[in-house]
């Protein structure tokens, strides 16, 4: 998922973010609602915003999904623009660069 770090708040891009489909995958309408429940905005056209306070559970459940074998790596890691000098160490292991 394309992401990026401003004012310490990570925002996932919006058209990267899981869909919740009703009838679809168990699985990926879980991964919707966990994404979404620690989110501070999480709106349907808007990029969600997760604030650093959450960073390590952001972490744990991108992990945690990641490991399921249910989802593949591109919708379970953040991928950060080359210009994001930095990845904080809390994201490093969900994370990469684009």
């Amino acid at each position: 998922m394309r992401a990026r770090i401003e004012n310490m708040i990570v925002f996932l891009n919006h058209e990267d973010v899981p869909e919740f489909k009703k009838g679809g995958s168990v699985v990926r309408n879980s991964y919707f609602w966990a994404l979404r429940s620690i989110a501070g905005q999480a709106s349907r056209c808007r990029d969600w915003e997760y604030e650093s306070e959450i960073w390590l559970a952001l972490s744990r459940m991108l992990l945690s999904f990641s490991e399921s074998g249910y989802l593949g790596l591109k919708e379970t890691i953040l991928e950060f623009p080359r210009s994001q000098l930095e990845i904080p160490e809390v994201l490093r292991p969900v994370s990469t660069w684009e």
